[in-house]
């Protein structure tokens, strides 16, 4: 492989930062899994438009290619190579009252995290069989869920025109990713062992091998954001009992793309805030002092609709799950209250 080649077209961080001293120094190097340095390039490489442009292939890939992958991280999350990832998980830490008047303005809230298990390969280098053996493993963890967590894993191999169109109406369903996820490696032998899992009230949704091994949500109508948060605890503490999750004391719990790392955490609300959007200005400095991202209602690239907007926390590494919620929490009522002002 020689040095790629990269034009005024590639924006992503890999371009910026892959020089060729650190590419001669990492070309022939590949993990224990075989994951190599033009595999971890490849969708930014084939991408030119790609934010970041490099996937890792397992943990080991953050340790091996490092020289490239800790000034990406630093560029992106502001931490450092020495730094401390620190997690915590205790719902009690919280400070989230119900707002008032909040489901006036709270359409929805949704707090996700990405998850990947503890000596597996991630996605983009992860073998068919180890996959099946991801999903037999999860699902099977899932089923056992009781009380309002509690509900059916479907297939997406195996789904039935009634569950698709039930999955679809929901939103729940998702589908073959992008062309950057693709050029990753993260499509290989769709649809095979992938799923979703969702419980009754439909307010606690798993996604089993797309990006990463697990994408576990809790979700609702209204504004209730502890609620969201304490649902999704509950959930990850009864995984946990199951099986043991990527985790590093320096980059938190370990993904496949170098964005999650961290918490793996976004915590959102889709919020109505039709003054606001008159005066951005305003709307973004708020937004910026409490690290929260401002996205339309279909998320990232898409417009807002009605005055209708994506919040979410900006930071997910060196900052704690509590503090990722508790940002979006606070900026959330800073903006209602200005709302109510305008």
């Amino acid at each position: 492989m020689n040095y790629p080649e990269f034009t005024s077209e590639h924006k992503s961080l890999m371009s910026k930062h892959l020089s060729k001293e650190i590419f001669d120094k990492l070309k022939t190097k590949q993990t224990s899994n075989n994951y190599t340095l033009q595999m971890a390039i490849n969708s930014g490489l084939k991408n030119p438009d790609s934010g970041i442009g490099i996937y890792a292939g397992d943990k080991e890939s953050y340790e091996l290619y490092q020289d490239l992958f800790d000034p990406i991280i630093k560029e992106y999350h502001n931490f450092n190579t020495n730094d401390k990832h620190q997690s915590n998980l205790n719902v009690n830490d919280l400070k989230a009252p119900l707002l008032k008047d909040a489901d006036d303005f709270i359409i929805s809230t949704r707090i996700r995290v990405g998850r990947n298990l503890d000596q597996m390969p991630l996605g983009p280098s992860i073998s068919d069989k180890q996959r099946n053996e991801i999903e037999n493993i999860v699902s099977s963890s899932l089923n056992k869920l009781e009380g309002d967590l509690k509900g059916k894993y479907f297939s997406l191999n195996n789904l039935s025109k009634e569950d698709r169109d039930s999955l679809i109406k929901d939103h729940f369903l998702f589908k073959e990713g992008d062309r950057f996820l693709e050029a990753a490696s993260l499509n290989n032998s769709w649809p095979e062992n992938r799923g979703i899992f969702h419980n009754v009230n439909k307010t606690f949704l798993v996604w089993i091998n797309e990006e990463d091994q697990l994408r576990i949500i809790s979700m609702q109508k209204g504004g209730d954001i502890k609620e969201v948060f304490e649902r999704l605890i509950n959930a990850i503490k009864f995984l946990e009992k199951s099986m043991s999750f990527s985790f590093s004391s320096h980059l938190g719990y370990i993904t496949s793309c170098p964005t999650n790392l961290g918490t793996a955490m976004r915590a959102s609300v889709h919020i109505k805030l039709p003054k606001l959007a008159n005066d951005m200005n305003k709307f973004e400095n708020i937004c910026d002092k409490y690290f929260l991202q401002i996205r339309g209602i279909n998320g990232e690239h898409s417009e807002s609709e009605g005055g209708i907007y994506d919040i979410s926390n900006k930071r997910r590494l060196g900052v704690s799950e509590v503090q990722c919620v508790q940002d979006m929490y606070d900026g959330v009522k800073a903006l209602i209250e200005v709302e109510k002002s305008l």
